[in-house]
């Protein structure tokens, strides 16, 4: 039997998938790890927790399955872009990471628009925004010149628990192309980006196609883990590609919705489609992209109320013995509350918001709470603000005119799992959703593995053999029509407040 093992580093922990060369799920693990606040509006991890969380999730999957490491053929990384690994000449981190949703850099990111805006977007098919990793950078010449000075060479979230896996220094385009110093056209470093971070492209990792096999397990992490050093290891790509590819989103038109630690909706298409509300990236399928829309907290913000309000339910799910999930728990209290939660409004904007207001200034809210609302229409409200959110970015991508089919959008990430949530989106959207039975990034990675060792003949091969539809929410028009009215005032409040939240940085600043 030949495995194939997929790596994603999430944004709370790091998760492996094992898949046979059939196409079938053997075994998953997962080691969460700490997210760092230092200040309002920033986050940052430490990589060695990466290392770390990897070590252990496959040592307990061995040890759980009784798989043989020396049949796993090959492994492939995943993780958000933007964040960058800053290292030494020895290869050693010289800080923690800033995470990708951290919006220190918005002075940097403010300079760029206005010195640089229109030569980056133009170079990069982006804007430049505090997520991308050439600001965030800048940050850390400005603010820590000292650690800086040590500062060498740059790897991006996957490429370093891969350098310690397999110890090459290389990236893939797609992750490139999310660091602001890559030319979109060509995909080489630009020498006037990397110039702004004192580097030359020299000093860069060499940039691979995700698909590449880039050599084996070293010696250090075979005996750490007990793989094989012959296993191959495959150069990798985003969470995001990788899960557009796990959803079965490999043809032009078909569209992808997802409910993750942000949300994004993507539309595969032929060609890139630069404009400022858009991240446009190319795909793991050769010749195609997937630009998109993006808001910054979708099922973070689930998470933020169930970690801040959710103390009983969590303690629910402990009696329970795990068997329901504090968010099972939260859910049924919600499952009685009317569309429209009786007029109490939640925007998602915990860390500022990208389509379509690029403010970081934004913040969330609650607006028209009374003593008649409990925690469930709380919970309801949160569900129904990250779909207004995201009906914000579908009006985007309408009005852009971007070539979308008529099939149902692929729903992925963990807030889609919810049948409740989905449908609430589904009636916000007015659209059709379909859920494959796993659409996570360490499964496409997983999947793409095998396509880059020759288990499969192309990305879409492995999407139609592995790949399995569990079920298509279909919207109530009805709701939708009501969700529409709601949605003009979840507007106006958001118009009302914005001036407000401005006011309050300048108190915070000042």
């Amino acid at each position: 039997m030949k495995y194939f093992l997929g790596v994603d580093v999430g944004s709370s922990a790091i998760k492996l998938t094992l898949l046979t060369e059939e196409g079938i799920i053997v075994a998953t693990s997962s080691r969460e790890y700490e997210t760092y606040y230092p200040r309002v509006a920033w986050a940052e991890q430490d990589p060695e927790s990466w290392v770390t969380g990897f070590v252990e999730s496959f040592r307990a999957l061995v040890r759980n399955t009784g798989v043989n490491p020396n049949e796993i053929k090959a492994l492939c990384p995943s993780s958000a872009t933007h964040t960058s690994v800053l290292l030494d000449e020895e290869c050693k981190p010289v800080r923690r990471v800033i995470f990708w949703t951290d919006q220190r850099s918005v002075a940097e990111t403010q300079a760029l628009q206005q010195d640089y805006g229109d030569y980056i977007f133009n170079k990069c098919y982006n804007y430049p925004e505090p997520m991308w990793t050439l600001p965030q950078i800048q940050w850390v010449m400005k603010n820590e010149p000292e650690i800086y000075k040590k500062t060498k060479r740059i790897l991006f979230a996957k490429d370093y628990i891969r350098y310690r896996i397999c110890p090459v220094y290389c990236t893939d385009y797609i992750d490139a192309l999310g660091s602001m110093f890559m030319d979109a056209e060509t995909s080489t470093w630009d020498p006037k980006l990397c110039a702004m971070i004192g580097f030359k492209p020299e000093d860069m990792p060499k940039i691979v196609k995700p698909s590449d096999v880039i050599g084996t397990v070293c010696p250090e992490m075979a005996e750490l883990t007990g793989l094989s050093r012959d296993t191959q290891v495959v150069a990798g790509a985003s969470d995001t590609a990788l899960e557009v590819f796990a959803a079965g989103a490999v043809r032009p038109g078909q569209m992808t919705v997802k409910m993750a630690t942000a949300g994004r909706i993507c539309v595969m298409t032929e060609k890139a489609y630069p404009n400022r509300l858009l991240v446009n990236y190319r795909c793991v399928v050769d010749g195609l992209w997937y630009p998109g829309t993006g808001t910054r907290s979708c099922a973070s913000s689930y998470r933020w109320f169930k970690d801040s309000f959710g103390q009983y339910e969590s303690e629910l799910s402990k009696k329970s013995g795990g068997k329901e999930s504090s968010y099972d728990f939260l859910n049924k209290g919600a499952a009685d509350v009317p569309l429209g939660a009786e007029g109490l409004f939640f925007h998602p904007y915990l860390l500022g918001e990208f389509v379509p207001y690029r403010d970081p200034y934004l913040r969330a809210s609650f607006v028209g709470a009374s003593m008649k609302h409990g925690k469930g229409h709380f919970v309801r409200a949160v569900m129904e603000g990250v779909a207004f959110s995201l009906l914000d970015c579908l009006h985007v991508i309408r009005e852009l005119n971007m070539p979308v089919g008529n099939e149902p959008a692929r729903g992925l990430g963990g807030g889609a799992q919810s049948p409740m949530w989905r449908g609430i989106l589904c009636d916000v959207l007015g659209l059709p959703i379909a859920k494959a039975e796993v659409d996570d990034s360490s499964f496409g990675a997983a999947m793409f593995a095998a396509v880059a060792t020759g288990a499969f003949k192309d990305p879409v091969e492995a999407a139609d053999r592995c790949i399995k539809i569990k079920e298509i929410s279909q919207p109530n028009m009805e709701n939708h029509k009501r969700y529409q009215d709601y949605f003009v005032v979840y507007k106006q409040i958001q118009a009302a407040l914005q001036p407000i939240y401005h006011d309050l940085h300048r108190l915070q600043e000042g």
